[in-house]
């Protein structure tokens, strides 16, 4: 039939198509094959997105030599800038989706057109075209490893074995990279905004958008203009971060005024074990992961001849500054945000449970389940602080918290409630404790999100400057005051402001036990002596406690009129200034009475004193940068205020909210923690004891701070600070400090998933990455112009397996 011959003709086409079919599919597939190895476009699946959301860097190819020399105006992608955070599943599939997309145009488009898109591709360097084909089908077929032929000076291992690939540059004026990092939790996309836009100028492109893959365009020197999110500051607030180097001019340093300070370290070579250059162990110290080198000098502390002053308390530093790395504790999390951390820690951040014991009934912490929590009470006020802050200003209004008193000082802290509650009335509190055998207590103040150091009223002056404090607090802290001449009382008197407040709260003002009167008749006397007026004994009905108020005298009359030079006043060569390693002496510093002198008026109430040059800072003085001091003030705070806010809190990646504990390593006017002011953190000030003594201008801003040698280690608990910033200290560190071991203390004080922000010289900044690299930190934007860059880093949960005995610390 028909049907049957159709059905028969129909078979023996369809077995002649069939093989010609075959022929032609097979030839198809391998000229798309040839094509795959050899096109350059982009391989959809180098930016591969991982299940829990993080970028595998090792995936995403750099650049091609070429495109460093192009002018690209592209728009940078949307998950170009790498945030604290994951980037979100939608900004995942739309960034991959882009990706496609300039693949499928590469097909059908010219060659110029190609190079229209790279802004959206990887591309490769020069050194990665000859193998280019077998990257590129590894890169296919084993999505999740990188390259092999990628060097190990482009990859990192992170602590979670994830790699981060550096995006190297060569450009001459100016260059900015940014890697990814290894976690976090969702934040704000600060590019998202703006990816419509073009951008008309190749320095404004590196500057408004912050990009891990952004490409490293070669740009003219001479064009300077800022975008919305720049991370450098242009030339005309540049000229300002240039100090003069003369130690003549209006401020001197601290090592110049306490001259009994000695150079302590010279710079040492590090070992070159690894392909770094760098090589790490973790300390063997009794310590543990609470060492702190300085407090913990187990062969300083059995050298002691007496320990009656508490030398056992005080800074015993090691010969060598230690380079290894102190261990984690056990099941470290990442720390409570703040204000909650205020109320609750986690037990194994800072697991000591003593002082729960011991000091529970009073309500200074207790243990609840895997939290450590605060009540907010202390031995003088164990129903809570904000009472008991009340209390104080109703004994003496004048107090005025947060206007009139804003920066003060607490010994013998405990955990520091009393200060952690201040921070409702806006006032900043330096509370400090030693480490005793009330175990971990400023630990547990820095864990909660509150400013503290550990130090002891004993044989040398605090860190700190004559004349700074408003009011200076004492809460059962166990300092005998009245011993030895009252000499710890006259230290408070140094620091003390003229007319500030010293409130001390103990058992000899409201119980009258034998020994508390003898210290009250005693304390009596000496204040007495010290011309301090006796303001108020105010009583509280609700901790069933009493507090006597003093204040410091105005003038000198009191002084003068005294029959007996008793205690006996400093001789004029003494400078009150002078703390750094400087013996205590049993004598009291003239009030000073000159109109232009610092001290002779209240500074200007808060927020008011933060912005306005002190009325002490006159224009024959020549500040720091070389201008008149008032005009050199008032260009630091305009060029940190523009940096801050056009940089650092939009441009850096950085999710601020979950930044509490900050320290400014080298800080000139307190610039960068007055721009800060309007964020929930504190900033601690450190001036440098070989830079300009400025610190007393920071006090007078309402900002507090101390001084301290980077070539020791710090006062600080390990794992204390979130953010570390750096403004040129380690170029000058680098002539007498092994900078192995400045980067070591970094590491030890920064908290996990913390963050370095470095601003130096080229050389400096390449040599410190490379230091970060080898502690397997991620590298979050790296930047640079006119010999000039930028850092930023981020802790990662790493420590080496190898481990260093350090013998002066061991027991």
């Amino acid at each position: 039939m028909a049907l049957g011959k159709y059905q028969r003709v129909d078979g023996r086409k369809s077995s002649s198509y069939c093989s010609t079919g075959v022929v032609i599919a097979f030839v198809a597939l391998c000229l798309v094959g040839v094509w795959m190895m050899t096109s350059p476009s982009v391989v959809p699946e180098r930016n591969e997105i991982s299940q829990d959301g993080k970028v595998d860097v090792g995936e995403i190819a750099t650049e091609t030599k070429s495109r460093q020399f192009e002018d690209s105006q592209g728009d940078l992608p949307e998950d170009a800038m790498k945030g604290d955070s994951n980037n979100n599943s939608d900004q995942q599939d739309e960034g991959n989706s882009e990706v496609h997309d300039n693949q499928k145009a590469s097909q059908q488009t010219t060659e110029e057109t190609t190079e229209e898109n790279q802004g959206g591709k990887s591309e490769k360097d020069d050194g990665d075209k000859g193998a280019g084909s077998d990257e590129t089908s590894n890169a296919q077929t084993d999505k999740g490893t990188g390259s092999d032929e990628t060097s190990n000076a482009q990859t990192e291992s992170n602590g979670g074995g994830e790699k981060t690939e550096e995006t190297e540059s060569n450009t001459d004026s100016g260059e900015m990279q940014t890697e990814t990092g290894g976690h976090a939790e969702p934040v704000e996309n600060p590019i998202e905004t703006k990816k419509e836009e073009k951008v008309e100028e190749k320095v404004d492109e590196n500057q408004e958008q912050q990009s891990e893959n952004s490409s490293d365009n070669k740009k003219d020197s001479s064009d300077s203009s800022q975008g919305a999110n720049e991370v450098f500051p242009d030339v005309a607030q540049a000229e300002i971060l240039n100090e003069t180097t003369t130690q003549n001019g209006s401020f001197s340093t601290q090592r110049a005024e306490s001259k009994n300070e000695k150079e302590k370290h010279q710079s040492t070579e590090s070992k070159e074990e690894d392909s770094t250059g760098y090589s790490w162990k973790v300390c063997n110290v009794t310590a543990g992961p609470d060492y702190i080198p300085c407090l913990d000098n187990v062969q300083a502390l059995k050298k002691l001849r007496s320990t009656r002053h508490y030398e056992h308390r005080e800074r015993h530093c090691p010969e060598e500054a230690p380079t290894c790395l102190v261990a984690l504790p056990e099941g470290y999390k990442r720390p409570i945000e703040w204000p909650v951390s205020r109320d609750k820690i986690w037990y194994h951040n800072v697991p000591h449970t003593k002082l729960a014991a011991v000091k529970g009934h009073q309500n200074w912490v207790k243990v609840t389940g895997e939290y450590l929590t605060f009540p907010g009470g202390g031995t003088q006020f164990k129903y809570g602080a904000s009472h008991y802050i009340e209390f104080l200003q109703d004994g003496v209004p004048d107090i005025a918290w947060g206007k009139q008193s804003r920066v003060i000082l607490d010994v013998g802290c405990g955990v520091a409630s009393f200060g952690g509650y201040l921070f409702d009335k806006d006032v900043l509190t330096m509370s400090l404790a030693p480490k005793d055998e009330h175990e971990a207590q400023v630990q547990f103040a820095l864990e909660r999100g509150i400013p503290a150091i550990s130090a002891v009223m004993g044989t040398k002056r605090l860190p700190f400057p004559g004349n700074v404090f408003d009011a200076i607090h004492c809460a059962r802290c166990r300092v005998p005051w009245h011993i030895e001449g009252g000499q710890l009382l006259l230290e408070l008197n140094r620091m003390l402001r003229p007319g500030g407040y010293f409130l001390w709260s103990a058992t000899p003002v409201y119980q009258k036990l034998p020994e508390d009167v003898e210290i009250w008749n005693a304390m009596t006397e000496l204040t007495k002596k010290m011309c301090w007026e006796l303001v108020t004994i105010k009583e509280d009905k609700v901790d069933l406690v009493g507090a006597a108020i003093y204040r410091k005298p105005l003038t000198d009359e009191c002084y003068e009129s005294r029959q007996e030079n008793d205690p006996p006043l400093c001789k004029e060569s003494d400078d009150p200034n002078a703390a750094w390693n400087v013996s205590l002496q049993a004598c009291m510093h003239k009030i000073p009475v000159d109109e232009t002198s610092r001290g002779s008026h209240w500074p200007e109430q808060w927020p008011l004193r933060l912005e306005r040059p002190p009325y002490w800072l006159t224009s024959t003085q020549v500040g720091v940068y070389g201008k008149a001091a008032p005009e050199d003030f008032t260009s630091d705070y305009k060029h940190w205020k523009h940096v801050v806010t056009k940089s650092y809190l939009t441009g850096m990646g950085i999710s601020w909210s979950k930044v509490r504990n900050v320290m400014d390593m080298r800080s000139i006017y307190g610039g960068f923690a007055a721009a800060l002011k309007d964020l929930n953190v504190w900033v601690m000030n450190v001036v440098t004891i070989d830079s300009p003594d400025t610190l007393p201008i920071i006090y007078e801003r309402g900002l507090f701070g101390m001084y301290h040698d980077w070539c020791e280690s710090f006062s600080a608990y390990p794992r204390s600070y979130d953010l570390l910033h750096a403004d040129h200290l380690f170029s000058k560190l680098k002539k007498r400090c092994n900078l192995v071991a400045v980067m070591a203390e970094v590491d030890r004080i920064l908290r996990p998933e913390g963050k370095l922000i470095v601003r130096d010289n080229v050389e400096i900044i390449n040599e410190i990455e490379k230091m970060a690299r080898s502690l397997h930190w991620e590298i979050r934007l790296t930047y640079s112009k006119d010999a000039e860059g930028l850092l930023c880093v981020q802790k990662t949960m790493w420590r080496p397996k190898e481990i260093e005995t350090i013998a002066s610390a061991t027991a």
